[in-house]
């Protein structure tokens, strides 16, 4: 399964290349949409609706990287973590 990571943001935030101040509230997982595969399916690995958050399009480029941006590593979900690695 291919993993979409999104973040969630404070209501009214923004996060993302040139936002001086992230809103970032958490780092979370979801598997990618079979039919369209730049999208999320509906839920998070740890259950929460993907629909308000933000596609990072993150993707890491060598093996042993982490699921998620490195440098939003305080924020990522503990249980999507969890999650990833019973896949």
């Amino acid at each position: 399964m291919a993993i979409i990571v999104l973040f969630e943001v404070r209501p009214g935030g923004e996060a993302g290349p040139g936002v001086a101040e992230p809103a970032v509230v958490a780092v979370h997982a979801a598997g990618s949409d079979p039919d369209v595969p730049e999208d999320p399916l509906p839920m998070t690995l740890c259950g929460r609706d993907t629909v308000p958050m933000e596609h990072t399009h993150y993707r890491r480029t060598a093996p042993g990287q982490p699921w998620y941006p490195p440098e939003f590593a305080a924020q990522r979900c503990p249980e999507c973590e969890w999650a990833l690695r019973d896949l």
